[in-house]
């Protein structure tokens, strides 16, 4: 008898210190974003322009300096959040087998299902390059 009273203390004990409603699972942690390396300085990049094309999608258009024609300039693929989307330059080996006019590249990427997109950041690393506004479709 001494034994199920102490279960029963236990567990109504435990059920008050805050146990709550167990019947819905907890959300997950939400990773931090990690901020990426950025290997161009600011004088480094120019030109940004954003603009939709024929389907509505954004395109996204500028310049990018790499003094070491081994490598170019690229933009890595957009991330969408909501109204919004992030696009970031890097660089990567120059397959080309040519340098860029004035080591300077012509870079420009679509951003594909971006309808409903209305602004356009070009960040690198912590810095922000350019925050472009892009009119919606119609």
């Amino acid at each position: 008898m001494k034994r199920w009273v102490l279960m029963l203390g236990t567990a109504a004990f435990l059920a008050a210190c805050g146990q709550g409603d167990m019947s819905k699972p907890a959300a997950p942690a939400q990773p931090k974003k990690k901020v990426g390396y950025c290997f161009f300085k600011d004088p480094e990049t120019k030109g940004w322009a954003a603009s939709r094309d024929k389907d509505g999608n954004i395109v996204v258009k500028g310049k990018a300096y790499r003094s070491d024609a081994r490598y170019k300039a690229i933009l890595n693929p957009a991330t969408l959040t909501g109204a919004s989307a992030e696009i970031t330059p890097t660089i990567v080996l120059n397959d080309t087998g040519f340098a860029a006019d004035g080591n300077w590249w012509d870079v420009k990427a679509t951003i594909p299902n971006s309808a409903a997109v209305d602004t356009v950041k070009v960040i690198c690393g912590a810095k922000t390059f350019a925050e472009l506004k892009v009119a919606p479709k119609g």
